[in-house]
């Protein structure tokens, strides 16, 4: 296993491309959010409609709306899958910031030190 050296300024881009996909999963995150919001209203209506219109016995109302909503409850849970992972993985890139911000650190810290000691 090796570990990767870097020196500051790769560092520093790397710090710089990380922010720059969090700022860019963040507005994804709305996105994705507000498109699972529309779903949810949307398949909330349709069970509304589909359980008044519904003309049979009233215990059975509720069954006969979900059937009648299929499509329109997988809409929405794959909107919501989208909004959630989109969520994750912005999650991921600011830890993965975390890492490099204390790897950058690290390394300012041996670059302060570098040299000292030597000679007598």
């Amino acid at each position: 296993m090796t570990a990767d050296v870097f020196n500051p300024v790769q560092i520093e881009t790397r710090i710089h491309e990380i922010s720059n996909r969090i700022a860019e999963g963040v507005n994804l995150c709305n996105e994705r959010y507000k498109e699972f919001l529309d779903a949810d209203r949307h398949y909330d209506r349709k069970f509304a409609f589909a359980y008044m219109a519904y003309s049979g016995p009233a215990h059975a109302k509720k069954y006969q709306a979900e059937l009648d909503t299929r499509d329109e409850r997988e809409a929405r849970d794959v909107a919501d899958a989208a909004y959630r992972y989109v969520d994750r993985r912005t999650k991921a890139y600011q830890d993965e910031l975390r890492a490099f911000q204390s790897i950058g650190a690290s390394v300012r810290q041996a670059y302060a030190v570098a040299g000292r000691g030597e000679g007598a």
